[in-house]
């Protein structure tokens, strides 16, 4: 389903004024969920339900998309259906839920997908009803049509290293990206050479429950040094993280042709001979 009228981002007004209308599937993505469910949604758990699984070296990627098909049918949500993604909302790492699955629904072709801004702690903050359980729905056939233009590969990666040009964004911590610091997820610290740092704590406010605007993104990325031209690679270490940066660049922020490696850290650094740069 295609429609250029469909925003990445809806509030919970927005919500709440559609969500008895038909098509309108909220699909909630919190790990684990407490304290309810927005009336009528369905619930997926981000870190167990398959939207992600480990290939190779990396610990956070796409799984085939015959199988994200099953795991999206499954939920009784079909090509005709508009998604509404809701995370946890309690900082911007969290709404990494809602951001991965959004951008993964978008690899399948499926455009209309938007992610609830400030996600269940929106809800609630705006008086939202709330149920006990979530929905269950027949399942549905979900048909795919991928895109391969959204991701980068580790063979992207190594081409965008040894050419240079290509903005590469770690989207990690600045301990992290220094090499001050390592996920257990990588196997030695630092980043991939040439990239530059853009903490995606300074993209979401959990206080205000919202993203930042699309000025604001801009104005980080410019002062992170991060050019928003030449098809930037986000990365971080497993794809989660960088959904984050993705979502805000691309969807918020407008800037074309925003590619995730969803490798990340953990796949580049499985490898001793793929150089590392550190600071110092």
């Amino acid at each position: 389903m295609t429609d250029s009228s469909i925003s990445p981002l809806v509030d919970a007004s927005w919500l709440k004024s559609r969500l008895d209308s038909p098509g309108i599937i909220v699909l909630d993505v919190r790990t684990p969920p407490a304290g309810g469910f927005v009336p009528g949604s369905v619930h997926s758990d981000y870190a167990t339900a398959g939207w992600r699984t480990v290939v190779g070296g990396g610990a956070g990627m796409l799984p085939e998309p015959e199988t994200l098909a099953g795991v999206i049918g499954g939920l009784g949500i079909g090509n005709g259906d508009h998604v509404v993604l809701v995370a946890a909302g309690a900082n911007a790492s969290d709404m990494g839920n809602a951001t991965r699955v959004y951008w993964t629904f978008k690899m399948l072709g499926h455009d209309a997908v938007s992610v609830l801004d400030g996600g269940f702690a929106a809800w609630i903050a705006a008086d939202g009803h709330v149920n006990p359980l979530p929905a269950e729905r027949k399942p549905a056939t979900f048909a795919i049509h991928p895109r391969t233009d959204l991701r980068a590969t580790l063979e992207d990666v190594e081409a965008a290293v040894k050419a240079g040009g290509t903005p590469l964004h770690d989207a990690r911590s600045a301990e992290q990206f220094a090499g001050k610091a390592k996920s257990p997820q990588a196997r030695a610290a630092g980043t991939i050479p040439g990239a530059v740092n853009l903490d995606i704590a300074a993209l979401f406010s959990a206080a205000e429950h919202r993203f930042a605007s699309p000025g604001a993104v801009k104005a980080l990325a410019d002062r992170a040094g991060l050019p928003m031209r030449d098809q930037p690679i986000t990365f971080c270490n497993t794809g989660h993280l960088a959904s984050v940066s993705w979502f805000a660049l691309s969807e918020i922020a407008g800037v074309p042709g925003v590619r995730l490696y969803d490798g990340s850290m953990s796949e580049w650094s499985a490898d001793p001979e793929r150089p590392l740069q550190t600071e110092g």
